[in-house]
């Protein structure tokens, strides 16, 4: 099956796109944008790794699902579209950054700014009906991800996997802990951050300490 992926991924990942749950999972969501409005766009599905060529992958920060309402998702995890409001997750990611390494508050909400530096911003599913959160859950996406974080893990060294929240530590199962590292906390959803499971984590003052460490060029947050 020919999918529009960045090369280097698509290299990696071709033995996933031949397997029945891939094929069976591509139709289904061709059906689902053909009938119901669907996000992110056909063309930012696959966007985290277009922004993201594999060798250069250097971070990995799991979500679960796109964004649901519109305009908001744009194939990356937490992130939103230029000129969108920040969600209330993102809120709490930046406002940890802004204690964290002193960085300003930012006006936009997109991070390909990360994603260009070597961020893979992965949610576990890659696509959402509109207003229907987890409306593409157990379609065989989940599968198709996994499949991303054991070739990350078996495939590169000394990548650093940020595991926020009870659903994305399950994935640290899937990471050899011998050559990468994981730092875990709670999600910044307010739920989690208000009971104090996720500010003064330092998850981004601590990235780029390991970064440093390996001789890595750091994240400009």
């Amino acid at each position: 099956m020919d999918v529009n992926i960045e090369p280097s991924w698509k290299a990696h990942l071709k033995p996933e796109f031949e397997k029945p749950y891939f094929q069976q999972l591509a139709q289904f969501v061709k059906q689902e944008y053909q009938q119901s409005t669907c996000y992110p766009k056909g063309k930012d599905i696959f966007s985290a790794f277009d922004h993201c060529p594999f060798q250069e992958t250097k971070v990995v920060i799991i979500g679960q699902d796109p964004y649901h309402g519109p305009g908001q998702a744009n194939g990356l995890c937490f992130s939103v579209k230029d000129g969108i409001p920040h969600p209330p997750s993102l809120v709490n990611i930046f406002k940890e950054i802004k204690t964290d390494v002193e960085k300003p508050y930012p006006a936009s909400g997109n991070l390909e700014r990360w994603a260009d530096q070597g961020v893979l911003l992965l949610n576990a599913t890659l696509t959402v009906r509109a207003h229907q959160a987890g409306s593409h859950q157990n379609k065989g996406w989940e599968t198709f991800t996994d499949a991303v974080i054991k070739t990350v893990s078996a495939e590169l060294e000394g990548v650093v996997f940020l595991l926020w929240g009870g659903f994305a530590k399950k994935k640290a199962a899937l990471i050899d802990k011998s050559k990468h590292h994981i730092l875990t906390s709670g999600h910044p959803s307010p739920l989690s951050a208000n009971r104090g499971l996720w500010f003064g984590n330092n998850h981004f003052s601590k990235t780029n300490a390991l970064l440093n460490r390996m001789g890595k060029q750091p994240i400009d947050w």
